[in-house]
């Protein structure tokens, strides 16, 4: 799959693909129901994504809580598994946030990425202060020369698929929930950070990963499917993972720590990514060592039962 970054300066193989527009947080089955019918709309173009780094939200409110879903790297790899040929993931800035909606259709859809159809959701608006509608973009392709195709939101029984219902389900401890809406497991992607290694003093060696800037699930204790990306030892690997600030030693900063089933070796800073498949319990603060070791064997045994199940 090939990145784009710039749509002033745009290579001519690049250009002329049909692009589904958003930010695609999560890459969940309401993208995956637009991505499927860009593929169907202009199946001998090439099949491209429109998206934007950092999230608009995270330009206009940068001191707002975590909410996203995934990071940049993790939604290309998502991308790109999906098929993806190319990604436009332009740098949202003051520049690009001040065009109006009319300026961002020529300036960005036309001239710049010479796009030959464009698909969005039905609540997309686009432009300076959000100001421009489906309706508006319609016309824009008629003043351009290029297709619209508005895809319809997509819903379950109780609710729309969105990122922010995805949000409300990790929230409540329910990844088997937002797996649902996702149309996979919501994963956390990073490198492996070096702890404190307390892990390995108790029989449990970590990988440690931070979640800065991604929206945190519900802390506590998961059992996990641990996928290594890169090296010799890539693979995906069964485990138990703690999610939260690790009350027993004192911390405060939040960060995953998940311990591989049946895995020797390092794996300081290479990449991983670690599903979240079932809540087994709450973050707890134990009076001694011991009883936290001996809950660490039963949320194992557990995290396997369940493991051993998919």
């Amino acid at each position: 799959m090939k990145i784009v970054r710039d749509y002033q300066f745009v290579d001519a193989a690049d250009r002329g693909a049909i692009a589904a527009i958003g930010n695609f947080d999560g890459v969940h089955r309401g993208h995956l129901s637009v991505i499927e019918r860009a593929k169907n709309a202009e199946p001998y173009a090439p099949l491209g994504i429109l998206t934007f780094e950092p999230h608009p939200r995270e330009f206009f409110a940068p001191d707002a809580p975590p909410f996203r879903l995934m990071g940049a790297a993790a939604r290309a790899h998502r991308l790109e598994k999906v098929g993806v040929d190319v990604l436009y993931e332009l740098p949202f800035d003051a520049g690009l946030a001040g065009l109006s909606p009319r300026e961002f259709v020529r300036d960005v859809i036309h001239n710049g990425l010479g796009l030959c159809h464009v698909l969005v959701g039905a609540d997309f608006c686009f432009g300076k202060g959000r100001a421009g509608t489906t309706d508006d973009l319609i016309a824009f392709g008629r003043e351009f020369g290029f297709g619209v195709t508005i895809a319809p939101l997509m819903e379950r029984s109780d609710q729309t698929i969105s990122s922010t219902a995805i949000r409300k389900a990790l929230s409540a401890a329910n990844p088997r929930g937002a797996a649902e809406m996702l149309g996979h497991w919501h994963r956390i992607e990073g490198k492996v950070l070096h702890g404190e290694k307390r892990g390995r003093e108790l029989g449990y060696p970590t990988t440690n990963m931070s979640i800065d800037g991604l929206h945190p699930p519900a802390f506590g204790v998961y059992a996990v499917l641990v996928d290594v990306l890169e090296g010799p030892q890539a693979g995906t690997y069964h485990g138990v993972a703690s999610l939260g600030v690790r009350p027993m030693f004192g911390e405060n900063t939040a960060n995953l720590e998940s311990h591989l089933f049946d895995f020797t070796g390092d794996l300081y800073g290479k990449p991983v990514s670690v599903a979240l498949i079932e809540h087994l319990r709450g973050e707890e603060k134990f009076d001694t060592l011991e009883a936290l070791i001996a809950q660490m064997d039963s949320d194992s045994d557990k995290a396997r039962t369940i493991l051993a199940a998919l």
